[in-house]
């Protein structure tokens, strides 16, 4: 009786595959800047990538963008999808987007999924720009 109890306790404690709960489970987001150091003028790609969770999660399907660059400036994107259907839409896992930074200094990039003006999700990254040759009294070529 002892190794039936012993196995049943080990039972519940290893996660089940499959389990309802961690179908609709929230993906995580990642932010990335390419590069992520640069000499101004510089042109920064940002990557969002949602990792893990339900393909399916409702909250993420078919949200509203906004990247804050750190600069006092945004840029926003509205997707157009179809009606959700459980089990059946699927959320979009890659956002990117580009900016050209003219002046040095240290921003901070954050990225939002919104429905309506509310933000559901976000996630940050930083960008170091440093002086380039027309900050620092250098001619342009």
């Amino acid at each position: 009786m002892k190794g039936l109890t012993f196995a049943v306790a080990i039972a519940l404690l290893l996660p089940v595959a499959g389990r309802a709960d961690d179908k609709k489970s929230k993906p995580n987001i990642s932010v990335k800047a390419s590069p992520a150091i640069a000499f101004s003028p510089a042109r920064v790609v940002a990557t969002a990538d949602l990792k893990g969770g339900a393909n399916d999660y409702e909250d993420f399907y078919c949200p509203s963008i906004e990247w804050e660059w750190g600069d006092g400036t945004t840029s926003q994107d509205t997707l157009d999808c179809d009606p959700y259907e459980a089990g059946k839409s699927e959320i979009k896992r890659r956002f990117t987007a580009s900016k050209v930074f003219q002046t040095s200094g240290d921003f901070r990039v954050i990225f939002r999924l919104k429905k309506k003006d509310k933000t559901i999700a976000s996630g940050s990254t930083d960008v170091k720009i440093r002086p380039g040759a027309r900050e620092i009294g250098g001619v342009d070529r």
